[in-house]
């Protein structure tokens, strides 16, 4: 598990872009609506949500569709599943 995928879901911001994106898939314009902070800012919030495997971003014509990524979240449940079931004796102790 990449350190960038702890770092991107760290910050409160980056947490509730997720969680729009839970619904559904969004332009970063339709995003960067939703929060009283400059595009500039969430265009940076968005490359590392990106760089860390989070979310996909597909051009559509002139706007940039951002999506969840259900695969590094699967692998995060399956990370998480993990470690709970070292701690508690019942995971595999590889």
């Amino acid at each position: 598990m990449s350190g960038d995928v702890f770092k991107a879901l760290s910050d409160p911001t980056r947490r509730e872009i997720l969680r729009l994106l839970r619904d559904g898939d969004l332009t970063a314009g339709a995003i960067a609506e939703r929060f009283s902070i400059s595009k500039p800012s969430i265009s940076h919030h968005l490359a590392i949500l990106k760089q860390a495997g989070l979310v996909t971003a597909e051009r559509r014509g002139q706007e940039i569709v951002y999506s969840l990524d259900a695969t590094l979240f699967e692998e995060l449940i399956a990370y998480f599943l993990d470690l709970v079931g070292d701690r508690t004796g019942h995971g595999d102790a590889t």
